[in-house]
């Protein structure tokens, strides 16, 4: 089957779900975006990852990235490869340094998370993308493995939602970079 390269255009919370996020992920040869729910918390880790935030402590997404590195082992890509009951499924593709192909897998928000990290390639297959894809007129558009989305595309009540849950996890570093945007903003 087809493999159809993605690419992150925007991360957007989720105004139907409180306590959720958007990724929306653009097919490079058209225009259909595929939009993946996710939670907070993966949101987060995305969004520092692809902002070039370091953790004073690692996140367990950092934690997976560090583990496969230091076994040598390199993420090749990340496939979105299922769609049943409106839920995506995902597979990382990695090679070990003997050449060796493992297929693990993977929640897509999990996956998403460390193909930013490894800055690695993002696929689906053509019937995912017929049957879940959308035309979103007026959708955004910030690239984040190569425009690095910072805080400043972030609403006022993203970024106050942001900071709760950063000290919630005891993310501070985090958190005061957050807090930095905010008093930024109202300084202006």
């Amino acid at each position: 089957m087809q493999k159809l390269p993605l690419h992150i255009v925007a991360l957007v919370h989720n105004e139907a779900q409180p306590s959720s996020y958007i990724v929306l992920l653009k097919e490079e040869a058209g225009e259909r975006r595929l939009p993946v729910v996710i939670g907070t918390f993966e949101a987060q880790a995305i969004a520092s990852a692809a902002e070039g935030v370091k953790p004073n402590r690692p996140f367990t997404h950092d934690l997976l990235a560090n583990t496969l590195r230091t076994f040598s082992i390199q993420l090749e890509e990340v496939l979105i490869s299922d769609l049943r009951d409106n839920v995506f499924y995902a597979t990382l593709v990695c090679s070990s340094p003997d050449g060796q192909i493992y297929e693990i897998d993977s929640r897509t928000s999990d996956a998403l998370a460390l193909a930013i990290r490894f800055a690695c390639p993002i696929f689906t297959y053509r019937p995912i993308i017929d049957q879940a894809g959308i035309i979103w007129e007026n959708a955004p558009e910030k690239s984040l493995p190569a425009g690095k989305r910072g805080l400043s595309a972030y609403s006022d009540e993203e970024l106050l939602t942001m900071l709760e849950e950063a000290l919630e996890q005891e993310h501070y570093e985090r958190a005061a970079t957050i807090r930095d945007e905010i008093a930024r903003r109202k300084s202006n």
